[in-house]
């Protein structure tokens, strides 16, 4: 990366590999902090700077068998706490934070049409589909992504915003996005 100059590079810290069982109470995976220490710092040292994503379609499998992921409000305290460790240990080194990657992708692939995990959708949109309801389950994902989302924020400015007094940290949900353009201008 260094030589192709490089000047950030964005990465997602999984979940599972910082919280095995998705949940505090479950315990921190030391190895799994040690790895993306060593990962954020080599990118430092090679003027790299790291911008971490902690959430993209990586649900730890038991939160999903728990409680349904992000079809509960349980998801967010799990959520926050994932975060709150992902801050203590790299905030002092890393700047910008993507909360959620594409949560519009994650609900409607996940729960409207089941392309993707968990796969949840009506019959009368997918008859592959084993379970869900296109009908309203997209929007309560998107909810609860949106309430993890400010959860998160909300922690690190409350317990970590002093690290960053000089530089604030940023924040964002990435989205996909579609360029719109008139018909006269794709004919012309």
């Amino acid at each position: 990366m260094k030589n192709m100059n490089l000047d950030s590079y964005r990465f997602l810290i999984s979940w599972s590999r910082i919280l095995p069982n998705g949940k505090l109470s479950g315990g921190i995976n030391q190895e799994g902090i040690d790895y993306y220490n060593n990962v954020i710092n080599e990118l430092l040292a090679n003027g790299i700077k790291p911008l971490v994503t902690l959430f993209h379609w990586d649900l730890p499998q038991t939160l999903e068998d728990e409680y349904g992921g992000f079809l509960s409000p349980l998801i967010i305290k799990d959520f926050r706490d994932y975060a709150d460790v992902c801050f203590k240990a790299f905030g002092d080194r890393v700047k910008h934070w993507v909360t959620l990657n594409e949560p519009w992708t994650y609900s409607i692939n996940g729960y409207a049409n089941g392309t993707m995990a968990p796969g949840r959708c009506s019959s009368w949109v997918n008859p592959n589909c084993v379970g869900g309801d296109s009908g309203t389950e997209p929007y309560i994902v998107s909810h609860n992504q949106l309430l993890t989302h400010a959860a998160a924020v909300r922690v690190y400015k409350t317990k970590y915003q002093v690290y960053t007094l000089l530089s604030r940290s940023k924040f964002n949900a990435s989205c996909h996005s579609f360029p719109s353009f008139s018909v006269q201008h794709l004919w012309t």
